[in-house]
């Protein structure tokens, strides 16, 4: 355990900083939120910082090259937003910067190897295939190519290529497809499909250059397989099974190439606990269970290799974080 959140939240972003902070903004806990808030690692403790410009949820984070770290979109329970502003660390104020193209929230951001941000998708009303580029050399949006398919609750995992891949989600109805991002041409293709429809899954880059892909939801069934992707083919193959179903749980890669998988709901509880997996062996090993029962909250990977968990909901909204440290 460490020390309590200064607001309770979900639908937060959780943000690493250069300088080994980590930074929350935003969510939902109540009420919607523009607060934003910093854990120091050597202290563990939180501290208020300013906050952003209005209230906003199921917005996207992204700690830029430069060290600002960029907010875009969201949700404020009336308004779906385009607009974007930067936070500063050295200064703990935010501005105002370009706005997106698109209103959207519940979307997607993926840094890409140039240092511009890719935003895809989302909601705002209408599910979305759009995308569209930042510029933080210039702060501003460009249209890029859009996805060949609308969806939101989906996942984005950068490649070692420098190729972005978008799996599942949904538009009405979830589904299996996948597709892939080219920052050299600015284009999407269609790749393998996931063996499972499912949405509010997980989707992680491994070492090794497969991604994993584990749990989420198809509308109906909450999973726990998983599944992997090769880029090298274009095809998912199914791996080991996780111990629970799990959905908007977390997944989070640790420096020994572990996958450390936390949390989540089943349809008929949340879930405390935390399970790994063995990219070599492709087993899950159940490991500590956290203090408490949550699912919408966020896992943000510390420099000293500890894993942060904030937030979320089991039945209230909560301002609980807690550490794990891998063995």
């Amino acid at each position: 355990m460490t020390g309590n959140m200064t607001a309770a939240r979900d639908y937060h972003t959780a943000s690493t900083l250069s300088n080994g902070s980590v930074l929350l903004a935003g969510g939902y806990g109540g009420n919607y939120l523009n607060s934003a808030e910093l854990y120091n690692p050597s202290t563990g403790i939180w501290t208020t910082t300013g906050n952003m410009s209005g209230t906003r949820e199921s917005h996207t984070a992204s700690t830029l090259s430069n060290g600002l770290v960029l907010v875009a979109g969201g949700w404020n329970g009336a308004s779906y937003f385009k607009s974007a502003e930067l936070y500063n660390a050295s200064t703990g104020i935010w501005t105002i910067t370009g706005n997106m193209s698109a209103i959207r929230g519940f979307h997607i951001a993926s840094i890409l190897s140039n240092g511009s941000v890719l935003v895809a998708g989302g909601f705002n009303g209408a599910y979305l295939n759009s995308a569209e580029l930042y510029n933080p050399s210039t702060g501003t949006w460009t249209i890029t190519g859009s996805m060949n398919t609308a969806r939101g609750d989906y996942t984005a995992s950068t490649l070692l290529n420098g190729s972005v891949l978008v799996t599942g989600g949904e538009n009405g109805t979830y589904f299996n497809s996948a597709e892939l991002y080219n920052p050299s041409t600015g284009t999407w293709t269609t790749t393998g499909s996931m063996n499972v429809a499912r949405g509010f899954h997980t989707s992680t880059t491994l070492t090794n250059g497969l991604v994993l892909v584990t749990g989420g939801w198809n509308g109906v069934t909450y999973f726990n397989s998983a599944e992997l992707y090769d880029p090298s083919t274009d095809t998912w193959a199914t791996t080991g099974n996780m111990s629970v179903a799990r959905y908007r749980h977390t997944a989070s890669i640790l420096a020994n190439g572990l996958v450390l998988v936390i949390g989540g709901y089943n349809g008929l509880t949340y879930s405390n606990s935390a399970e790994f997996y063995n990219p070599s062996t492709a087993t899950w090993t159940t490991t500590t269970n956290m203090s408490i029962t949550r699912y919408g909250h966020k896992a943000s990977t510390l420099l000293n290799g500890k894993v942060l968990v904030t937030g979320g909901w089991h039945g209230a909204y909560l301002n609980i974080a807690e550490l794990y440290q891998s063995i």
